[in-house]
């Protein structure tokens, strides 16, 4: 992943290649060629040298030739903004699912494993990533804890964010999500900006409808993109005032069809189609950029338009070097599509080397080594917590769930109460939430009631919650969620479901309770397991854990639920669970 310029003599071989004077070492024979920097589509042929494109023209010798004549030929995918812990699978695990989709490069924000570990948890994700047939670089997290409302496992401040922005790899600052302080005029917010703008590195936003005079005072700061848009008339807004628009397609967020009316040919240059958070079924079933591409085309947007927004946006956006498009010198990261409707990927390759083909990886991939410090992130006492909520009023504020969404509703319900506590109300689909600290021990805990996930018995429960990453447990039965709880302790992290005090199906996480140490095959058979067990207990969500782990998420509207309380996210202070 290492950003490498081109030296004099590789120039040299690449020069001999162009003229003719020498063989190159594979030539891509009559293909339909995506130039992006031109916005056509050229039939011409490829000569590959040394990992690097030489040139583009016609009567190349080479020592191997493939006939592309009847496929398209894109610069590899990138995705400029997704957080790859989020996939549940390790860097090695997750390149295997994206490679043969045509996904080159990433650009991951590795805060859900900073979070947990801080330093020494980007330093794994860092180490991870090399030798792999693809790029991965990152962004330095810039908000964690993500804010003042919860307990993290880490804190990481101005020094240690300067630390992470001159390490190889990192290229930009992650995006900003305490949009208040930086509106404000935080301290410490503002210090970890002034370090990114003084190495002059990019700033990567998060600002969910933020508008007008706010907008302005988030933007003045130097935080040129956002991907938290929810309808097209904020992109635009944003887009107009200087953002790159990042239009999301996720396993929990599908923005994407919302945003594209906002999308025209004088601004495309500054939008990208990013993942966010993708989910391994969706990897293994939908795919990742190559989906992306397939909703944006199916939905009216231009294809040479939509391929560089996965292509030569991202690479200008955060400069990397001689990547997103086809032109002599930069990196032969090269895609070979069917079509461009359906963008069925028939190789993939990267540094002109074959990675990928028919959506099989050909290429070797580099075994996990987790170390044993990033399995040790479940601190909790030996005492099961206690779950009963005393009935303090007549109402209660309850965190409602939009489907599709991250972002929730406060909807004020009547108590249901069983003697002096407050109880779960399957009736009225309201059942108990509770948000465990995890990282240190301390015992703090934030009890509150949810509406939409439809669980009419037993609990299920997740060491995956955003950001900061605590235990985060659903349930109808108190005795069901302390043995839920219970289980993900003695996984080291995981998904849990139980019914009747018993485990009915999980999913270990033991890397940092965020990721498994297994197979991509793997982690999709025990994920389809939880899910449908959790489909047991009555919810139609198709992925249940998705939602909950972002019900304790405080910098997303409008009522969240952290180890510390109830949180109305628009006064981003603490509010009581109940009131008369």
């Amino acid at each position: 992943m290492t950003q490498s310029f081109l030296t004099a003599k590789e120039h040299r071989v690449l020069s001999r290649v162009a003229r003719k004077e020498q063989e190159a070492d594979l030539c891509l024979k009559g293909g339909n060629i995506i130039n992006c920097l031109s916005g056509r589509i050229e039939q011409a042929d490829i000569a590959i040298c040394q990992g690097r494109i030489a040139a583009i023209g016609a009567g190349f010798s080479a020592r191997e030739y493939l006939d592309c004549s009847t496929l398209f030929i894109s610069p590899g995918f990138i995705d400029a903004h997704i957080h790859i812990e989020s996939t549940m699978l390790c860097p090695a695990q997750f390149a295997r699912a994206v490679i043969p989709r045509g996904t080159c490069c990433v650009v991951a924000d590795p805060h859900e494993i900073a979070n947990c570990l801080g330093l020494e948890g980007v330093r794994y994700m860092l180490e991870e990533a090399q030798g792999l047939p693809m790029d991965i670089f990152y962004t330095a997290p810039s908000c964690v804890p993500a804010t003042h409302l919860e307990t993290s496992g880490a804190e990481l401040g101005p020094d240690h964010i300067e630390a992470l922005l001159r390490m190889e790899g990192i290229v930009g600052l992650g995006e900003m999500m305490n949009f208040p302080g930086v509106v404000f005029g935080d301290e410490e917010t503002g210090a970890k900006l002034e370090v990114a703008r003084r190495l002059g590195k990019v700033m990567d936003g998060h600002a969910p409808g933020l508008s007008g005079e706010m907008l302005c005072a988030y933007i003045s700061a130097g935080i040129d993109s956002d991907h938290e848009c929810t309808t097209w008339q904020e992109a635009r807004e944003k887009l107009d005032k200087g953002m790159y628009l990042f239009l999301r397609q996720g396993t929990s967020e599908k923005n994407l069809t919302d945003l594209l009316p906002a999308v025209d040919r004088s601004n495309f240059h500054r939008c990208c189609l990013v993942s966010d958070d993708r989910d391994p079924d969706d990897l293994m079933d939908l795919g990742h950029m190559d989906y992306s591409l397939k909703v944006a085309v199916d939905n009216g947007l231009d294809p040479l338009m939509a391929v560089s927004m996965v292509t030569l946006n991202p690479a200008r956006r955060f400069s990397l070097v001689a990547k997103g498009a086809i032109a002599p010198g930069f990196y032969a990261d090269l895609v070979l599509l069917k079509d461009l409707r359906d963008f069925s990927v028939e190789a993939t390759f990267f540094r002109g080397k074959q990675v990928a083909r028919e959506g099989s990886l050909v290429a070797e991939i580099p075994k996990e080594k987790p170390s044993e410090f990033v399995k040790k992130s479940i601190v909790i006492g030996d005492d099961p917590p206690d779950f009963s909520i005393e009935a303090k009023g007549e109402r209660m504020r309850v965190i409602g769930i939009r489907p599709g969404q991250i972002v929730t509703d406060e909807i004020i319900m009547p108590v249901k109460k069983q003697g002096h506590l407050a109880v779960a109300d399957t009736e009225n689909d309201v059942i108990k939430l509770a948000v465990l600290e995890r990282h240190h021990g301390s015992g703090s805990m934030g009890l509150g009631f949810v509406k939409g996930l439809g669980l009419r018995h037993g609990a299920i429960a997740a060491s995956v919650a955003h950001d900061s990453h605590n235990i985060i447990v659903a349930g109808v039965s108190d005795a069901d969620m302390k043995e839920a709880v219970s289980e993900i302790k003695r996984l080291g992290g995981g998904l849990v479901v139980v019914k009747d005090e018993r485990v009915r199906a999980a999913l270990a996480l033991p890397v940092s309770g965020l990721m498994s140490d297994r197979s991509l095959e793997e982690v999709r058979a025990k994920l389809d397991e939880v899910k449908s067990a959790a489909a047991s207990l009555g919810t139609t969500i198709s992925n249940p854990f998705m939602i909950l782990s972002f019900l304790a998420l405080p910098v997303i509207p409008t009522l969240k639920l952290t180890d510390k309380g109830l949180v109305d996210v628009k006064k981003f202070s603490f509010v009581p669970l109940f009131f008369h």
